[in-house]
C-alpha cells in the first residue's frame, strides 16, 4: 500500500510538522508530507520543509478580497497536491466552509487541552485557573465550530502544584507532539471513518 499523502499547514515555527517528518523518514510510518503550506512567509516551519525538500505555498488572508475568498484560495492551493490527510499543526487560522467542503472528514487539528473543556486559545492557562488536577491535549477533526470536532485521540498531562501556565504549556506541546505524530501515523496505516461522535479506525 502506498503511503497516505499528507499537507501539513503551519504558522509558526513547526516543531509539530518536524515530528511528522520525522516520523515519515520510516517507511513504515505509512505517511508522507507533499506539502507544507501557511498562512504567513519567514516562518521556521516553512524554513524546517525547505531544508527537507518539500514543496511550500503561502496564502496570507490580507492578500484577498475577504475570508471567503482566502478559503478558496487555500482549499485550491491544498487540493493541488491531492492529500489524503491535511494536518493542521499550529496553524492559527480557523478554515471555513468551503475548505471544509472539500477536505471535511480528512482535516485534523490540535488543541491544549482535553476537549470539551477549555475550548478556545488560552486552554493552558484556563485549565490552571480552574484548579483541574489533569489537563492534556486533543486530536480531532476540523469542523465548523471551535475546538469542537470530533476527537480522533487525547493525551493527559497531570497539572503540577507549582506549575505556571508557561511550564504547563510546554509539557502539554510535548504530549501534544507524541500524540500527533502516533495517531497520524494510525489514520495513514489503517484508514478511519467518523461515526458520529466518534473516529473508527480501520478499513
Amino acid at each position: 500500500m502506498s503511503a497516505a499523502r499528507l499537507v501539513v499547514l503551519v504558522s509558526g515555527s513547526g516543531t509539530n510538522l518536524q515530528a511528522i517528518l520525522d516520523a515519515a523518514a520510516d517507511p513504515a510510518y505509512g505517511a508522507r508530507v507533499v506539502a507544507v503550506g501557511a498562512d504567513r512567509d519567514d516562518i521556521e516551519g516553512l524554513r524546517r520543509a525547505e531544508r527537507a525538500g518539500i514543496p511550500t505555498f503561502v496564502a496570507k488572508v490580507k492578500d484577498y478580497t475577504s475570508r471567503e475568498h482566502w478559503d478558496r484560495a487555500l482549499a485550491d492551493r491544498v487540493a493541488a497536491f491531492e492529500p489524503d490527510l491535511v494536518v493542521l499543526a499550529g496553524f492559527m487560522k480557523l478554515v471555513g466552509e468551503t475548505f471544509l467542503g472539500e477536505f471535511g472528514g480528512r482535516t485534523v487539528n490540535t488543541h491544549p487541552a482535553l476537549s470539551p473543556s477549555f475550548p478556545g486559545m488560552q486552554g493552558p492557562k484556563d485549565a490552571l485557573d480552574y484548579g483541574v488536577k489533569v489537563t492534556g491535549a486533543t486530536l480531532f477533526v476540523v469542523d465548523p465550530g471551535v475546538d469542537t470536532g470530533v476527537i480522533v485521540a487525547q493525551a493527559v498531562v497531570p497539572v503540577e502544584p507549582d506549575d505556571d501556565v508557561e511550564s504547563l504549556h510546554e509539557r502539554i506541546k510535548t504530549a501534544e507532539r507524541a500524540m500527533l505524530v502516533d495517531a497520524v501515523g494510525r489514520m495513514a496505516r489503517e484508514g478511519f471513518e467518523v461515526d458520529g461522535r466518534r473516529v473508527r479506525f480501520g478499513r
